[in-house]
């Protein structure tokens, strides 16, 4: 763990994620093979180990994480030459299901950011600025949460982001969403004074916690849209896929997003294709 921390340099979440799979692996290796140390594990337990995943109607992408632990983990053991050979090797992922990121339309949003009425007191100016920001520089819920005063640049209107594996980016936004932003401090200093070095509070003047920024993106969503997934990261996605449908350059939607990897924003294009297969089926008298 403190590989994955301080070298690696993984975010907690991640880490978390991978100290829970790596225990409930130990686990099972000694409730039905009495061993106790998961290197001397063969592919053949670690294959009854995601057979029993499965058997608990675990999704793919689930055990793919968890396959991604172990790999993880025999490869660092394969360094520090605690074991000669990697189980690993013989271990095939699943395929994920092909699953588009929801998102909500493009109407529903101005609807929220028009119509909706937030309460008159700075617990309703805080769940708007949620919202605003969320969509308009696409952010994580952790880096929403991360967000303090200085990471704000006012007269360039740009927010610096510390996103997964502390890289940094920054991110243009609207001179609206600066001037509400600005507003918002104001009121924030007015209230609690300098004491919060985060730019979002509660009403207390403490930090937001995960559970209140995704029930606010719940709550509002809810009111302008009848899709699933009502969560923070919808708000990302629909701040991506709306690029997307305007024409925005994959690659600038990237390095807004803070994607390592190109593929992992060529999703929004498949949404693109499926609104315009949609617009054609409609339309087109031969389709």
């Amino acid at each position: 763990m403190q590989y994955l921390q301080f070298q690696k340099r993984y975010s907690s979440h991640t880490i978390v994620s991978y100290e829970t799979d790596l225990e409930a692996f130990s686990t099972f290796l000694d409730k039905v093979y009495e061993i106790q140390e998961p290197a001397n594990a063969t592919a053949t337990f670690i294959r009854s180990w995601l057979a029993d995943l499965r058997s608990n109607n675990l999704t793919s992408r689930t055990i793919n994480r968890k396959i991604s632990a172990l790999r993880s983990f025999y490869k660092y053991l394969l360094r520090n030459k605690v074991i000669e050979a990697t189980p690993m090797a013989a271990i095939s992922t699943p395929k994920n299901a092909k699953r588009l990121p929801q998102y909500v339309d493009e109407r529903d949003m101005a609807v929220l950011f028009t119509h909706v009425e937030f309460p008159d007191n700075f617990t309703g100016v805080t769940e708007r600025i949620i919202l605003e920001i969320l969509y308009n520089a696409g952010l994580r819920q952790a880096e929403l949460i991360g967000l303090k005063d200085q990471h704000i640049d006012y007269a360039g209107a740009i927010i610096k982001v510390m996103g997964k594996g502390s890289k940094e980016r920054m991110i243009p936004v609207s001179r609206q969403l600066v001037e509400s932003m600005a507003q918002y401090r104001e009121q924030k200093m007015a209230l609690f004074g300098n004491g919060s070095l985060q730019l979002l509070c509660n009403e207390k003047g403490k930090p937001l916690t995960p559970k209140f920024v995704y029930n606010v993106v719940r709550k509002y969503l809810s009111l302008v849209t009848t899709i699933e997934k009502r969560s923070p990261h919808v708000m990302r996605h629909s701040f991506a896929t709306h690029l997307t449908n305007n024409g925005a350059d994959i690659n600038a939607i990237k390095e807004l997003l803070g994607h390592s990897s190109l593929a992992a924003t060529q999703v929004y294009t498949h949404n693109s294709i499926e609104r315009l297969k949609e617009a054609y089926k409609k339309a087109h008298p031969k389709a």
